[in-house]
């Protein structure tokens, strides 16, 4: 299997002829409670793994695919907006599926299902909890046993996301009339104006500008880079949807598959050259100023039940002790209610996973 189909487009990833994907910056929620969908704050930049040979370890040249910065105790989303074309995509943290909580196979499943169908499903925040819900994804080191992959396997040896994308058979999407209407969500939001300057989470890795001295010299061998995986965070209202389609109305073969490995802000400075982004706002500020948060129901679809597997995933403050961020609940008029209302770029070098 190649990976032909994945290509990135700025910061964004397309997979095979029809699905985007976008990593989203985001707030952090508490660990306690069930909470409002948070904001997107931006994208992650994103590049290429072999656009580095130089400076990225050899083990991630071997995977291919791309990578992105992100601090400990960050918070990501995947936004799946601008998909033109209906495709089952599959979500991987550590070569575990995030949907059923099964370990990766790059095979269509149905019972239990694992994989999400685009575009239906306008993103995801995290692992499938059930009854609603998932559990944010959050970013955390290998090697503490606190990733979904290490709770689930009992071992940490792949980090980072994967994903992998299916489209329709030819004749099923020639019968699709499907007319969705765009879903939109704060996809970014400045720091600027009502919102305080960027301040530093007490539980973020900090980033000193002169701890990282950029990459090595031409010749010098590639340093390791610390491995990085998802774990989990707070909970949230959003659905995972069942497929209502016969599994054979996708194709057998995958369009596009990709490694995306998660790096450190020093590493990401010394591989690239580039400062990696501030850490995200402080979720309290982002809340006191009355910047938005979001509900989202779709009243035709169906939740999937909670992923056995991933119902006894502990939040990552069992490891990296209790979340001492400020918290402002958002008054009811922040929550803002959706739904029921490409050129090729580069393409993405697959590899070993």
């Amino acid at each position: 299997m190649t990976a032909a189909g994945a290509r990135v487009e700025g910061n964004e990833l397309l997979l095979g002829d029809g699905a985007r994907v976008s990593f989203m910056r985001t707030l952090r929620l508490p660990e306690s409670g069930t909470h409002a969908l948070p904001p997107g704050l931006g994208q992650f930049p994103l590049r290429r793994v072999e656009d580095y040979p130089d400076t990225v370890p050899p083990e991630w040249l071997a995977k291919g695919g791309v990578m992105l910065p992100v601090y400990l105790r960050e918070a990501m989303w995947l936004s799946f907006g601008g998909t033109a074309e209906p495709t089952a995509l599959q979500v991987g943290v550590g070569k575990v599926c995030a949907v059923s909580g099964e370990r990766w196979t790059g095979r269509l499943a149905r019972r239990p299902q694992n994989y999400v169908v685009l575009p239906r499903q306008p993103w995801l925040d995290g692992i499938n909890s059930g009854d609603g819900t998932v559990r944010q994804f959050v970013a955390v080191p290998l090697g503490l046993g606190a990733t979904v992959e290490g709770q689930v396997t009992g071992e940490e040896t792949t980090g980072g996301v994967q994903l992998q994308a299916f489209a329709l058979r030819p004749d099923r999407l020639a019968q699709w009339r499907a007319a969705r209407a765009p879903r939109t969500r704060s996809m970014s939001v400045g720091y600027g104006g009502a919102v305080p300057a960027p301040s530093m989470p007490p539980a973020a890795m900090p980033y000193a500008p002169g701890a990282a001295a950029g990459p090595p010299p031409p010749g010098a061998p590639a340093p390791a880079a610390p491995a990085m995986g998802l774990g989990v965070g707070g909970s949230m209202h959003q659905e995972v949807y069942e497929d209502h389609r016969p599994l054979s109305d996708w194709a057998e073969e995958a369009a596009a598959r990709v490694f995306v490995h998660l790096v450190t802000p020093p590493a990401w400075h010394r591989i690239t050259g580039e400062r990696p982004p501030p850490s995200p706002v402080d979720r309290a500020a982002y809340t006191k100023a009355g910047l938005p948060w979001f509900d989202y129901y779709d009243e035709s679809a169906t939740d999937l039940a909670a992923a056995g597997p991933l119902e006894t995933v502990k939040p990552v403050g069992e490891w990296l002790g209790e979340d001492h961020a400020p918290w402002t609940p958002p008054a009811p008029g922040q929550v803002k209610s959706l739904g029921n209302a490409p050129r090729p770029g580069a393409p993405v070098q697959d590899g070993d996973w």
